[in-house]
């Protein structure tokens, strides 16, 4: 059984040195309350932040789709509304709603059903309430790190982890948006812990767990088809290079986990075919599943309208997401996840397997993203990465506080120091967790990334109350959420649009969203992506939140 014990990751209990991260089991009943009393106040600090932000921005452009998509499931029609998407994490989002009286307007699925929905009652309650749906998501990917990380490597690890995770900006972002980004991390992030105990001891117990954990991946976000077999075979791969088992072990344990598996495997189809409602279709069982499947398969080997650093694609690049989380992620966190890096290679071989699995969780991941997306969209689509990212920023803050020897108290000075300088920078960045860069991205960030990572049309409503006080009768403007912008029109509360001239600035006012204006050279110079635009010469008057510049030309 020791391959298993490496695969979950868990130590068994032994002595402890001062500078070796020790499971938590040895902890006392007053440390181990203090332990989850610590995780829930984070937890607590965490969830104020975010619900904090959702009277702040509009509805992005992909909420109100998933909304209404949601609707239409917990209605109980044929879940048809584009199956890219699967359904269980959108009914989520359209059940708060639904207890508050909305219901589904019976049109055909899509964006018109999800403003439908949210325009049955006061809008930004509506929204509020349908973004509630995703917290118990986000709750789910921070007792995961808490609960891999304790089991794996004890206190202090599990705090710093669990901080990591929960003053991530992007994280904090997520989590406060109606989509299916923040349900696909918590539960990818559940199912590959399930595996993990399952492969220490498969018990019927442990597999049932193990398949419904899946089930939720699956039903969450179609991602998980790929990212979950990805990291489980990083795994697999760091077993067979540091722990060497030999060929007996090998067949006694996979003829274990086959039979395991019959359990296992039912159990997933079962529930996912349950969260499709059992529907049936010429002989076929969630016909939509295989549609939405071949959907998102489509779509990737097609492609989609990308930028990064400047240039762009519809096919995507091989480093866009280390791009992205170079920028993305606080300096502070990226040095805690390099400490942490060095201590896990240098530990690899220790405690079967601990050091090993978070490592191949994220780079499982990212090695698949990195290889094979051709949907590069934003650092949301390898969200669940994080998850490792931060049990190994534990790992590295618990070295820095354990170090021992004379460097004890520089070790302590330099991690307290990292972590004010991480609580400083995700503080600040309230309520802008969504267009969060860190320092090194300067002060157009545009430059880098648009779409999610800064400009997902959630700064229309910010710009609507600016032109108000500005007096603004009439707008050059190409929005990038023209729904929202449509519905303020029709509460008098935005003016008069026109088209925006790529040519030149209209008199009078004139308004760009980043990611429009990014991607105009896609739709107008496409034979001559490098023309100089006047937005690129005139400097803007000033810039709405952080997504909208505006210009005044007399």
């Amino acid at each position: 059984m020791a391959h298993m014990v490496y695969l979950t990751g868990v130590s068994v209990a032994r002595p402890i040195d001062r500078t070796a991260p020790a499971p938590a089991q040895s902890g006392s009943v007053s440390n181990t309350f203090l332990s989850k009393a610590a995780f829930a106040l984070l937890l607590l600090i965490a969830t104020i932040r975010i619900v904090a932000t959702y009277h702040v921005f509009n509805d992005t452009v992909d909420e109100a789709w998933h909304v209404g998509c949601g609707m239409i499931w917990l209605s109980g029609r044929t879940y048809d509304c584009n199956p890219e998407h699967p359904p269980l994490a959108r009914g989520m989002m359209a059940l708060g709603p639904f207890l508050a009286g909305a219901r589904d307007p019976g049109f055909p699925g899509g964006q018109p059903e999800g403003r439908s929905v949210l325009h049955q009652g006061h809008f930004d309650r509506m929204l509020a309430l349908a973004r509630m749906g995703v917290l118990p998501f986000f709750w789910l990917a921070a007792l995961v790190v808490y609960l891999w990380t304790r089991r794996s490597f004890g206190e202090p690890a599990a705090f710093f982890a669990t901080l990591c995770f929960t003053m991530f900006p992007t994280a904090l972002a997520h989590a406060g948006v109606a989509t299916t980004d923040m349900p696909a991390t918590g539960s990818i992030a559940a199912a590959f812990l399930a595996m993990l105990y399952w492969a220490k001891n498969p018990t019927p117990a442990r597999s049932l767990l193990f398949g419904a954990a899946l089930a939720l991946a699956v039903l969450s976000k179609f991602s998980s088809l790929a990212f979950l077999p990805s990291a489980a075979i990083a795994a697999l791969a760091g077993y067979f290079i540091f722990q060497r088992p030999r060929l007996r072990t090998l067949l006694r344990s996979t003829l274990l986990f086959a039979v395991s598996a019959s359990i296992v495997a039912p159990t997933a189809a079962i529930l996912i075919w349950a969260g499709y409602q059992f529907h049936l279709a010429h002989g076929v069982p969630a016909p939509e599943l295989w549609q939405g499947i071949s959907d998102v398969m489509s779509h990737n080997h097609t492609g989609h309208p990308g930028y990064l650093l400047g240039h762009y694609g519809e096919q995507g690049w091989w480093y866009y997401y280390p791009v992205a989380i170079f920028y993305k992620t606080p300096l502070a966190l990226l040095a805690l996840i390099a400490v942490g890096l060095v201590v896990c290679l240098k530990r690899c071989r220790e405690r079967e397997g601990a050091y090993i699995t978070p490592l191949a969780f994220a780079l499982g991941m990212l090695v698949f993203a990195a290889t094979f997306s051709h949907i590069n969209l934003g650092i949301r689509h390898i969200l669940p990465a994080y998850v490792g990212f931060s049990v190994i920023a534990g790992v590295g803050a618990q070295w820095l506080w354990r170090s021992g020897g004379s460097f004890n108290k520089a070790s302590r000075a330099i991690l307290a120091g990292l972590l004010v300088w991480f609580a400083a920078s995700s503080a600040l960045s309230h309520p802008d967790y969504l267009a969060y860069f860190n320092e090194l991205a300067g002060s157009q960030p545009e430059k880098i990334l648009i779409d999610s990572d800064l400009d997902w049309g959630q700064d229309m409503k910010r710009l609507g109350a600016r032109l108000q006080q500005l007096g603004v009768k009439e707008l050059a403007f190409d929005p990038f959420n023209g729904a929202y912008v449509e519905d303020m029109q029709n509460e008098g509360r935005f003016p008069l649009i026109k088209p925006l001239n790529p040519n030149g600035p209209a008199k009078g006012w004139n308004a760009a969203s980043l990611t429009m204006l990014k991607l105009w050279r896609l739709g107008y110079f496409k034979s001559d992506p490098n023309k100089v635009l006047w937005t690129d010469r005139i400097p803007p008057t000033e810039r709405v939140g952080k997504g909208v510049l505006l210009w005044y030309i007399p």
